[in-house]
């Protein structure tokens, strides 16, 4: 089958489709149970439906099982796939673990991202992978107890290795990124950026005054803008999230309910007026949405065409401007 093509994006120096696809949902134990063939079948559709970035973690699913679906996916594919891994979370056995807080219910993360581990995580992201290089990677989080620097610096060494194509930031500061960039050229920073939780405008600015990417994690606001979300499996990461208790998501759910009307009115879903808008706010942004139904995975990649006129968008900004979810959304403790 011959690939749909999407219109396309840079970041800093690396292209990609202007919508990307989230692998974290296709392991066990995010949205609740899915087995491997299935999450192969909707990866395989990300990529003949258009998209080229691949997003996914060495933290997603136990012992490496995202990039191992990706690997199986993309096999015979591999050029046609911008395949982005994180590091961080899986913490060699007897390295420190280096904890900070987050909003989220349990309270607390934990990552090690000191240089002399960092190879180690890559090589074992390649094994998992079944690839020789990864075109963009991560740390997943900055580590508190390693200047940015030092991670950013090792990371560097992999990409004169030609392990590393490209170095991207997540869940970072304005600072921690120009501090990023100063030591190596940073092509994309990821962020939590959607109609329900706007981006740091720090960030925002140094990522654009330094010619960086935006990568959106999470621009469906974890499938809740879909406007499908009404109850949640007992296994579902996203019971973790204040916005999806029980009564707050009620009153979200009726909160949102002038944008699914907006996007009725165009015809649209609300989770392609949700991406839509976030494609119009920075020309140098690409959401990464997930989901498991081809189906919607289509639907999804289609909002890369979708234009808004200027009076749209003020409407769409108007209703957004009187929608505020109960409940935190930013997944680090400092934004919530």
């Amino acid at each position: 089958m011959t690939a749909t093509v999407l219109p396309a994006r840079t970041l800093g120096s690396l292209t990609s489709s202007a919508i990307g696809f989230g692998a974290m949902v296709l392991s066990p134990g995010m949205y609740g149970e899915i087995d491997d063939d299935r999450a192969v079948t909707a990866l395989r559709t990300a990529l003949d439906e258009g998209a080229t970035l691949i997003d996914t973690s060495d933290g997603y699913g136990s012992d490496g099982h995202n990039e191992r679906l990706i690997g199986r996916a993309v096999r015979g594919r591999r050029d046609q796939v911008v395949i982005a891994t994180k590091f961080g979370f899986r913490i060699p056995e007897g390295a420190e673990a280096h904890t900070f807080p987050v909003s989220y219910t349990f309270g607390e993360l934990a990552v090690n991202a000191e240089p002399k581990h960092v190879r180690g995580y890559a090589e074992q992201s390649l094994r998992n992978l079944g690839t020789d290089h990864i075109d963009l990677y991560y740390p997943h989080f900055p580590d508190p107890q390693v200047p940015i620097e030092d991670t950013v610096g090792a990371v560097a060494e992999l990409v004169g290795a030609g392990l590393v194509g490209h170095l991207g930031l997540s869940n970072v500061t304005a600072d921690q990124l120009r501090r990023a960039h100063a030591v190596h050229p940073v092509a994309a920073v990821q962020t939590q950026w959607s109609m329900w939780q706007p981006i740091d405008p720090e960030l925002h600015a140094a990522a654009r005054e330094l010619g960086v990417g935006i990568v959106a994690w999470s621009p469906l606001g974890g499938g809740f803008l879909t406007g499908t979300v009404q109850r949640l499996d007992e296994d579902d990461f996203r019971r973790n999230v204040p916005r999806f208790d029980a009564a707050n998501l009620q009153a979200n759910n009726d909160r949102y309910a002038p944008l699914r009307g907006i996007a009725a009115d165009l015809g649209l879903t609300p989770g392609q007026l949700a991406l839509a808008w976030l494609l119009h706010q920075d020309e140098h942004v690409v959401p990464i949405p997930g989901s498991r139904t081809p189906a919607h995975i289509a639907e999804n990649l289609q909002a890369a065409r979708v234009e808004l006129h200027p009076d749209t968008l003020d409407r769409v900004d108007e209703a957004l401007r009187a929608f505020v979810p109960e409940g935190t959304g930013s997944l680090l403790a400092r934004e919530a």
